[in-house]
């Protein structure tokens, strides 16, 4: 196996420490030894306990380009996880709830900026052809770390002392130390060492990696100038490319990608993650060890889900794939809502609560081989080349933002009541389903160009027409009207094409 894969491989568990700390704060915070050690707290900060990693890793995820730009894409990761290492090392020490949501909050601090580099540096020194499938480890491991979180604890609960609950943040600062201690000794990325101009550590980076260096040269040749003023320093063409996103030629999409990884956490995915003891006790799952066991399987089943998903992503389409996705997901999340609702669901007995059960884990079935995959890579691909670093930023932040917001109220709503969290989750599906259907064209299997030009003219904008030209002027009419539509189209966009050239050469960099 390449070298490449090696150390892509090594940096990739920096998704397996996300991973498992998804897995282990909500088994962690249901516990009784943490309730022995910070008393009884309501939901308010139950919610606030969670979240508190949240916030702080949107934010600096926001400015982890600037750090990798500046001082490589390694350092940046292992700065990002020794902040990590001491964060957790704090939370595995707390003596009280003030203690604790800072150590956390540090966490996230960390967690911002090597989670978001991880995936830059894979892409940087993977070939073309395998950029796919090893970029997805980054993924696939956290779906690993869920699941490992989540069996950390069903092991750890027994411990007859307050390690019950601070054993699984000891690992965790044990392993993010490594991380952070070995990551400056795996070979550079060689684009970012041509960005800063280093050509003479390029040949050796390459051969430490097992690279052809002459297909890195043609890439770099067929690549063509950067965009933008390359006389600009980097920070200058980082604040650039930021202002770029918000043009009116650039908005839609960006807009849009935040949109989707925001709705990715409305639909509940991880409030069943965080809260999963929570969720299985209220459904009949009574034991300690039993909603544990069963929050388990939900990660094994999302870890398996997600490998064929990674391999099929592109077998089926995007706005597909998602579609059905908002369909399966709205109707468990409403079924388990309507049961609730209903007063079916017994603690001791009845068939309600198996079905429920059931149904949270087809719930976490159709997510991981949908959304997950499909809107991740889809955020990607709709954005212009010059602003695609920036705009897929912003939307990395969206999700953390919209996941920071769900951990919050997600144990006020089960406390408050039974059904309102589940249909508050599944009218988000509904919603989101809607907007895939009226402004998400299909990015599978076309260029990044014929994407970019898909956002010209919103799809909703296009139905619309269409059904006026039907309603209108019949059938046999539309088809004419259809023929004679694009070469109206085609002159106006000739004539406002000549019309911009002259624009477009004058236009200041903002």
């Amino acid at each position: 196996m390449h070298n490449y894969i090696w150390a892509s491989l090594w940096v990739s568990f920096g998704g397996m420490l996300w991973g498992v700390d998804t897995g282990i704060i909500g088994p962690v915070t249901a516990m009784p030894g943490f309730a022995d050690t910070f008393g009884s707290f309501s939901p308010t900060i139950h919610g606030l306990i969670v979240s508190s990693i949240l916030l702080p890793a949107a934010f600096t995820s926001f400015f982890a380009g600037h750090l990798a730009d500046k001082v490589g894409r390694l350092n940046a990761i292992s700065i990002g996880a020794a902040i990590f290492a001491v964060g957790a090392s704090l939370e595995a020490g707390a003596l009280s709830l003030a203690m604790f949501i800072p150590g956390r909050a540090l966490a996230g601090v960390g967690e911002g900026f090597f989670l978001s580099t991880v995936v830059v540096y894979i892409c940087e020194i993977c070939p073309p052809e395998r950029r796919g499938p090893v970029a997805s480890l980054v993924q696939l491991l956290t779906t690993l770390g869920i699941p490992s979180g989540f069996f950390i604890c069903y092991g750890s609960v027994n411990i007859k002392s307050s390690y019950s609950w601070r054993l699984p943040f000891i690992l965790q600062a044990v392993f993010a130390t490594a991380l952070a201690c070995t990551a400056p000794f795996l070979p550079p990325s060689p684009r970012w060492l041509v960005d800063r101009g280093r050509t003479s550590q390029i040949g050796r980076a390459m051969e430490r990696l097992q690279l052809d260096l002459q297909q890195f040269q043609e890439e770099l040749e067929s690549a063509g100038p950067a965009t933008g003023d390359t006389n600009e320093p980097p920070a200058r063409q980082s604040y650039q490319r930021l202002l770029w996103v918000f043009r009116a030629d650039n908005r839609r999409q960006a807009f849009l990608g935040m949109f989707l990884m925001g709705a990715m956490q409305f639909s509940g995915i991880d409030a069943v993650l965080y809260y999963a003891p929570t969720v299985f006790r209220e459904a009949g799952l009574s034991s300690t060890q039993s909603s544990f066991l069963a929050s388990g399987i939900t990660g094994i089943i999302i870890f398996i889900s997600t490998i064929p998903a990674s391999f099929l992503s592109d077998k089926w389409g995007r706005r597909t794939s998602s579609l059905w996705g908002a369909v399966t997901m709205a109707f468990c999340m409403l079924l388990i809502g309507s049961l609730y609702a209903s007063g079916s669901v017994h603690e001791n007995q009845g068939a309600a609560r198996w079905i429920v059960i059931v149904t949270i884990y087809l719930f976490t079935i159709s997510y991981s081989i949908t959304w997950s995959i499909g809107f991740k890579l889809y955020v990607s691909e709709i954005q212009p080349p010059q602003t695609r670093a920036a705009a897929s930023s912003l939307s990395q932040s969206a999700n953390w933002v919209a996941n920071c917001i769900v951990a919050l109220v997600t144990p006020i709503f089960l406390d408050y009541s039974s059904f309102g969290a589940y249909y508050l989750f599944g009218f988000s599906i509904v919603l989101t389903g809607l907007v895939c259907l009226m402004y998400m064209p299909e990015s599978r299997g076309k260029s990044l160009q014929t994407i970019h030009r898909e956002f010209d003219e919103s799809l909703h904008v296009k139905v619309i027409r269409a059904l006026g030209r039907g309603w209108s002027e019949g059938r046999s009419q539309r088809g004419r009207v259809e023929v004679k539509e694009p070469k109206r189209m085609e002159s106006m966009e000739s004539s406002m094409s000549d019309l911009s050239k002259p624009e477009k050469a004058k236009e200041p960099s903002p």
